[in-house]
């Protein structure tokens, strides 16, 4: 496959940067609409940047964090294109996961995605986590993404809620996609050590390529577009919501469990960090204060 794909990847990098600008806007919103004695947060936005070994540019993206805010204790959006070549370890997943002939004479690759991980200050709103992403090489390309939710305290409402707005907006693309990629996520981020999962689960799709590329970038950003209306009704119905020292006891330690998942098995993380991302931004997701008992 040669390199035909400019105005494609053009059009899902715009899409990435106007998803994020959405999310940063209805997130700040909800941090002025909260009552409170402090004042709401904002979001703190770097340029991140990415070198190949010989020097050169390989793409860079936005790290756009608040932190201490009235309704988020910590929440990053990240959105970032890069490009270059692969590593061999890096080669060798790929060739793996993709069933590619060896990458060795052309290790070129481009990727592109959002990523989001909010950290809440109350203990009953809950945790979440966002991505998607497009992936190119010489070979092959794909879409990738999901969200999931990560409360401390559940409500099986709140989970339903979320499970039933991802079902909605998953629907015009196939009957069989909600819940194949329902049961992805419940594998993908189930933890083998704890013999659990990290949260009550979402959806979850990597590699995912139909052969008709418009198809599959609809789906993603239905994928993106669905995650405001999931997710952020959870937050304002709870974010008034009292809690003591137990409930942020029960919070600190169960974001153990979300470190524990995104250092030991994220496929995310392993990749931003083989291929030179900065690390500060693959790191992002988390927690910014948690507990072992």
């Amino acid at each position: 496959m040669t390199d035909t794909f400019q105005s494609e990847k053009t059009d899902a990098s715009a899409w990435f940067n106007s998803l994020r600008d959405d999310i940063v806007a209805r997130f700040e919103s909800i941090e002025r609409q909260h009552v409170s004695n402090t004042s709401p947060g904002q979001f703190e936005v770097k340029k991140t940047k990415r070198t190949s070994d010989d020097g050169s540019d390989a793409g860079g993206g936005l790290m756009s964090v608040m932190r201490d805010g009235r309704v988020f204790e910590k929440v990053g959006v990240n959105i970032s294109t890069v490009f270059g070549t692969l590593g061999s370890r890096a080669q060798e997943a790929m060739v793996a996961r993709k069933g590619l002939v060896k990458m060795d004479k052309d290790p070129r690759f481009w990727a592109s995605g959002i990523s989001v991980v909010a950290h809440m200050q109350n203990p009953h709103c809950p945790a979440v986590h966002m991505n998607t992403r497009m992936f190119w090489t010489p070979e092959a390309w794909w879409f990738g993404g999901g969200s999931d939710l990560n409360p401390c305290i559940e409500y099986p409402k709140d989970t339903e809620q979320f499970h039933s707005v991802l079902e909605a907006y998953c629907a015009p693309h196939g009957a069989d996609l909600y819940p194949r990629y329902k049961a992805w996520a419940d594998e993908y981020f189930y933890m083998p050590h704890r013999k659990c999962t990290r949260g009550v689960g979402g959806i979850f799709y990597d590699d995912h390529c139909t052969d008709d590329w418009q198809k599959d970038f609809a789906l993603t950003q239905d994928v993106g577009r669905a995650f405001l209306p999931a997710y952020a009704p959870l937050v304002e119905a709870r974010l008034q919501q009292s809690w003591d020292a137990a409930d942020r006891e029960i919070q600190l330690t169960h974001r153990g469990l979300y470190a524990e998942y995104n250092l030991l098995y994220d496929r995310g993380t392993r990749f931003g960090l083989e291929t030179g991302h900065d690390p500060d931004a693959v790191l992002m997701s988390l927690p910014p204060l948690a507990k072992w008992i």
